[in-house]
């Protein structure tokens, strides 16, 4: 059976096709014909046998269609698949009581799902009304959908006809982002461990939380004496710090029209968001793994999704949830306005990783004026995906033809653009960087590590 759900109506109904047995009997008949043809004494023998196979073929259709008793076809509400990788739906088949026999399915899935062993024979054992089944499923798109089919046919009694059965499934498959290709930033991630998560690295400087107070002993610094308990006792007190163990970081992604740009990767195109969408979960991976509390924005013109800041396993599949089905906007962001809620939300100091695109020189000047203003409370960091073609102008391979030599111009003056930018806002505390494809993650993760090292909160 080959079905498609683009075509196909979704409800229940039943379909009857002819069989090769009946298929086989009209071309017996059609021969019988031929030979009657010349030889008149046939012609009896024709008419009955024609006569026969019909009343046996309807006779057969109206037992089929009495013995309404198809399977019910119970599925999970929820699925959720990795993009690019497969992944498995049960199917449970009930209903039958007891019978004997079995029935083929099919399963219709919508056009970016790729169906392993589209149809299978499903059988009842005997005494049992239950059946089970799996389709492996490899999506290649990330998004939500619906529309699964699960399409049946069985025989009927005499075998001159075959009835069909589609049933919809009320199954949401949500495919979410494939951070298995992150490898070098997961080799950082997953191998480089200690018994509390990563490998402890040395903290630069005393810390900034506060702990307790002692006596003052030789070699403590001036800045280190709390002079109002010293003031108090009448003797020098110190202060003593520890080391931040718990941070809050939060991800910043731009889903606005320019988000929508494409770029190559392993053959595909793939959209800036995709790519960001991917770096920023495999950074907040990285942070539940460090016990850091992680929070996710989203925004185009202003904040589509907020999740405050929080910790674990649970908290993070509900970000994951958040960002699964999200695509490229049309509106144009919207910096003042982003700003203006982000400070307003964001309570406490925090890291805040913005993952857009700023080659707009409207959106990279809006932009530039309202950053610093976050960057009074927080910690910020700017990334940005840089296309193959943008970098200095004199590095890589030697341009062949003056189409080349242009582009490569462009791109000169990109990378000068960006470079400029980073300029005006380094004194003003943000931090701006063009990342290639390639380490994008993986660079995203450095900069987190290097942040919680220096203690730079």
């Amino acid at each position: 059976m080959t079905v498609s759900p683009e075509t196909l109506p979704q409800r229940t109904s039943t379909h009857v096709v002819p069989a090769p047995r009946a298929l086989a009997w009209t071309g017996g008949l059609l021969g019988l014909a031929v030979l009657a043809g010349p030889l008149p004494e046939l012609m009896p023998f024709w008419l009955v046998a024609s006569a026969a196979v019909v009343l046996a073929a309807l006779l057969d259709l109206a037992r089929g269609l009495r013995r309404d008793n198809w399977p019910q076809v119970d599925a999970p509400p929820i699925l959720r698949l990795t993009k690019d990788r497969p992944g498995a739906l049960p199917l449970t088949f009930m209903g039958l009581d007891g019978r004997v026999g079995g029935v083929r399915v099919a399963l219709a899935a919508p056009a970016a799902f790729e169906v392993e062993d589209t149809e299978r024979e499903v059988v009842f054992p005997t005494g049992a009304a239950r059946a089970l089944g799996s389709w492996r499923l490899t999506p290649a798109r990330r998004g939500r959908f619906g529309g699964l089919l699960a399409c049946l046919a069985r025989p009927s009694p005499w075998g001159f006809w075959e009835l069909r059965r589609r049933t919809p499934l009320a199954t949401e498959v949500r495919v979410m982002p494939n951070l298995f290709t992150e490898r070098k930033a997961f080799a950082a991630l997953f191998l480089d461990r200690g018994p509390w998560g990563m490998r402890a690295r040395r903290q630069v400087g005393r810390g900034r939380d506060f702990e307790k107070l002692r006596e003052y002993l030789p070699g403590d610094g001036f800045d280190e004496i709390d002079w109002k308990a010293t003031a108090k006792r009448g003797k020098p007190v110190t202060k003593i710090f520890q080391v931040e163990r718990t941070q809050e970081v939060y991800v910043v992604i731009d889903a606005s029209r320019l988000s929508a740009r494409t770029l190559v990767r392993d053959g595909k195109e793939v959209t800036a968001l995709e790519r960001s969408i991917t770096a920023a979960m495999v950074l907040l991976l990285a942070a539940q793994r460090q016990g850091d509390r992680f929070g996710l924005v989203v925004y185009d013109d202003r904040v589509r999704v907020f999740i405050p800041a929080g910790g674990g396993s649970k908290h993070y599949g509900t970000c994951r949830d958040a960002v699964h089905a999200l695509q490229p906007g049309e509106a144009s962001p919207d910096a003042a306005e982003v700003v203006r809620s982000l400070r307003q939300r964001l309570r406490r100091r925090a890291l805040v990783f913005i993952l857009t695109d700023l080659s707009d020189p409207v959106v990279a000047e809006d932009f530039s004026k309202h950053l610093p203003l976050l960057a009074r409370q927080h910690l910020v960091h700017v990334n940005q995906l840089c296309p193959p073609e943008v970098g200095p102008l004199f590095t890589g391979a030697k341009a062949e033809s003056a189409e080349a030599v242009y582009r490569r111009l462009a791109g000169h003056l990109r990378w000068t653009d960006a470079r400029s930018l980073a300029q005006r806002l380094r004194p003003a505390g943000v931090a701006v960087q063009l990342l290639r494809d390639e380490v994008y993650a993986a660079e995203l993760l450095t900069q987190y590590l290097k942040v919680k090292q220096r203690q730079a909160l």
